[in-house]
C-alpha cells in the first residue's frame, strides 16, 4: 500500500507545509501531491519541495490540461525530474471544467477526450526522444499548421535527455476517459472512489487494458483516490467543518448544467441533497448549502473520528482495490496514525 500526502493548491497567501511534508517522508509516505485551480500552480511548489526532501516522489494532482501545451507540460516534468535526481516525478493531468478552461485560460473547451489522447501521446514522444516530435491529432498537432501558421514550423526533439518513463496519470471520471486512462497511462486519480467503488470502475479499466495490449493489467497500474483523515472525538463537529468545502464544489465549481462534483454527489447516492446544495449555493445561501450536505456523505468520503474509529474503518479502504491513497490531513497525529495502520516502512 502506497500513501501520498496531498497538499492541494495555496489560498490567498502562498504557503507550502514543508514540515508536514518532511514528516510524511520520514514516516514512509511514497509521494507528495500538489494541485492548481486559478491561483498557485502545481509545478513550482514541487521544485521547492524537491530541494528540501530526499526520496519522496513528487506528484501533480492535477495539472490542468489548458494551462500548458503538451510540450511545455513535458518540459516542466522532465526538468523537475532531473533537478530532483530522477525517478521522482509523477504527472497527474485533468481537464478541469469549461468555466476555468474558457474563463481563466481563454482556451476552447473543445473535445476533452481527444485533447487528452493527443496530450498524453505527445508527452510520451517528448520523454522518449526517439526522433523529432510529430503528431497529427484530432485536437492537437505538431508541427502546428492551422489558422495563422507561418508555414515555417519544423519537428523538434528535446535538447534535455529526459527520463523516458515519467509516469502519467489522469484525474478523470467518465467512462470514455477512464478507458483512455487505462489504455495510455500509468494510473488513475479517481475523484469519486470510495469503498465499494471498484465495481463501477473495473469494466472501464479492463476495457482500457484490453485496448493497450501487451499484458497491461491491474498488476502494473496505480489507482490513487483522495482520502481525507481527521482525528476528532466529536465526529459531527468534524463533518460540519468538511461541509462548506463539499458545498463549494458541488454547488459552485461549475455551471448549473455542468458540474462534475454535483454529478459525483448524485452518483454516490445523494441526488436530492446534490440538487438542494446546488440550488442554495447558486442563490448565494452558502451556509444553508453547507448544512444541506448529509453527514453520511462526509462519512463515506473520509476517515473521521477518534483513532479507534479510524482504525476500524480503514480496513474497508485498504480492501477497496486502490493501490494507494492521497491522504488529505493537516494533523501530524493523523499522518502518524495512517502510517501505522497502513504498516508503512519508515522513510
Amino acid at each position: 500500500m502506497k500513501l501520498g500526502l496531498t497538499i492541494g493548491y495555496s489560498g490567498a497567501d502562498m504557503r507550502v507545509p514543508i514540515e508536514r511534508i518532511l514528516r510524511a517522508e520520514k514516516l514512509g509516505f511514497d509521494s507528495v501531491w500538489t494541485a492548481e485551480s486559478y491561483g498557485s500552480d502545481a509545478i513550482t511548489p514541487l521544485a521547492y519541495i524537491a530541494a528540501l526532501t530526499k526520496r519522496i516522489r513528487l506528484g501533480t494532482g492535477v495539472i490542468q490540461l489548458a494551462a500548458r501545451t503538451a510540450a511545455n507540460a513535458a518540459m516542466c516534468a522532465g526538468t523537475l525530474d532531473a533537478l530532483a535526481g530522477g525517478n521522482r516525478v509523477i504527472i497527474g493531468i485533468g481537464v478541469s471544467g469549461p468555466q476555468i478552461v474558457e474563463g481563466w485560460y481563454g482556451e476552447p473547451w473543445g473535445r476533452p477526450y481527444y485533447r487528452l489522447r493527443d496530450y498524453v501521446t505527445i508527452m510520451r514522444k517528448i520523454f522518449k526522444r526517439e526522433g523529432p516530435v510529430t503528431h497529427a491529432g484530432k485536437e492537437i498537432s505538431l508541427p502546428y499548421n492551422g489558422p495563422g501558421a507561418s508555414g515555417l514550423a519544423k519537428p523538434l526533439r528535446s535538447i534535455l535527455h529526459m527520463n523516458p518513463s515519467i509516469p502519467i496519470m489522469l484525474g478523470v471520471e467518465n467512462e470514455a476517459t477512464v478507458k483512455l486512462c487505462a489504455e495510455l497511462c500509468d494510473g488513475l486519480l479517481p475523484l469519486g472512489f470510495v469503498p465499494g467503488s471498484m465495481a463501477h470502475y473495473r469494466p472501464w479499466l479492463e476495457e482500457g487494458f484490453r485496448r493497450a495490449g501487451g499484458g497491461k493489467s491491474f498488476e502494473n497500474f496505480d489507482i490513487f483516490p483522495i482520502l481525507p483523515i481527521v482525528i476528532e472525538n466529536d465526529v459531527k463537529a468534524a463533518f460540519a467543518r468538511m461541509k462548506p468545502n463539499i458545498a463549494l464544489y458541488a454547488g459552485g465549481m461549475g455551471a448549473r448544467s455542468k458540474n462534475f462534483h454535483n454529478e459525483l454527489m448524485k452518483r454516490q447516492g445523494f441526488p436530492e441533497a446534490a440538487a438542494r446544495v446546488q440550488e442554495l449555493f447558486l442563490a448565494g445561501r452558502k451556509e444553508e448549502a453547507a448544512q444541506a450536505v448529509p453527514d453520511e456523505l462526509c462519512d463515506l468520503r473520509a476517515l473521521v473520528g477518534p483513532p479507534d474509529r479510524i482504525k476500524a474503518r480503514w480496513r474497508a479502504w485498504a480492501d477497496s482495490g486502490a493501490t494507494g491513497f492521497l491522504v488529505q490531513a493537516t494533523q501530524d497525529a493523523a499522518l502518524e496514525l495512517i502510517a501505522k495502520v497502513a504498516d508503512l516502512p519508515p522513510g
